[in-house]
């Protein structure tokens, strides 16, 4: 199974590129510069250096210039990222995740949990901005019934 028809057959709440078919060469090849993959995720050139340098990226292939090549899997991951980010996972938290991955699936345990703990926070924080919203809308609707009518002359 291709990388693109991984991608098609996830469920629509999983992270993944906006449209792996999009960023596909004609050669097929699954190779992308570091200023394709910065344009394809919205990140700079140098988060993508430093999601590396912490240990956030896994390893990321090298041509024979030494350029990073970034393949699908590497663009599914950063998409993953930017969904835990939206979360508000704090960083750390994030190479720890990251670390458990490359540790291999003993750590699947802590990997839940550490999800877990994020999707508490989220859920409560989506709580608050309902309340918020809920404040915001009542005073929107106080200053469209309090505007006086405009007089004609």
């Amino acid at each position: 199974m291709t990388v693109v028809q991984v991608a098609k057959s996830k469920p629509s709440n999983t992270a993944s590129c906006e449209d792996p078919e999009t960023h596909l060469r004609p050669d097929g090849q699954d190779q992308y510069t570091i200023s394709e993959v910065a344009e394809f995720t919205g990140l700079s050139a140098h988060t993508l250096r430093w999601y590396e340098r912490i240990g956030l990226m896994p390893h990321v292939d090298r041509s024979h210039t030494g350029q990073r090549r970034f393949s699908n899997r590497d663009l599914d991951w950063l998409a993953f990222v930017g969904k835990l980010r939206l979360t508000g996972m704090p960083v750390a938290d994030m190479v720890t995740y990251a670390e458990m991955v490359r540790a291999g699936d003993h750590t699947y345990g802590e990997r839940q949990a550490l999800l877990e703990s994020t999707r508490v926070d989220v859920v409560r924080r989506i709580t608050e901005l309902q309340d918020t919203l809920t404040v915001l809308d009542h005073k929107i609707s106080t200053y469209a019934c309090s505007r006086a009518p405009e007089r004609t002359a």
